[in-house]
């Protein structure tokens, strides 16, 4: 999986690189959440989902996952850039109530 990681203050963004998450690297960004929380100590993370064109349920789990473990390191845990046919998965599945979601970087990064 493609995903380049910057520091803003005290914000991490990670920026997803591919074009689908789904069954094929959910678990990889899975693991790479879990591995930047235990790093990044302190640290919020702002997902860049710019890119992404598709997400199936795996890739959903895999960001409520990340949420998850945010929350039980008291951390925040947001996403930027949902493409229409990614917000709308977000939407069917009411997930959108359940992110803190932006439209763009600039104004994730200014929270």
């Amino acid at each position: 999986m493609n995903i380049l990681m910057e520091k803003h203050g005290e914000k991490i963004v990670l920026s997803l690189k591919q074009e689908r998450i789904d069954a094929h690297n959910a678990s990889e960004l899975k693991d790479l959440f879990l591995k930047v929380l235990e790093q990044e100590d302190g640290h919020d993370i702002i997902i860049d989902l710019d890119q992404v064109q598709f997400i199936d349920s795996s890739g959903l789990g895999a960001l409520l996952s990340g949420l998850k473990n945010a929350g039980l390191r008291s951390r925040g845990f947001i996403l930027a850039g949902l493409q229409p046919r990614v917000r709308s998965m977000f939407e069917l599945t009411r997930l959108h109530r359940v992110f803190d979601i932006y439209p763009k970087l600039e104004e994730a990064l200014s929270v």
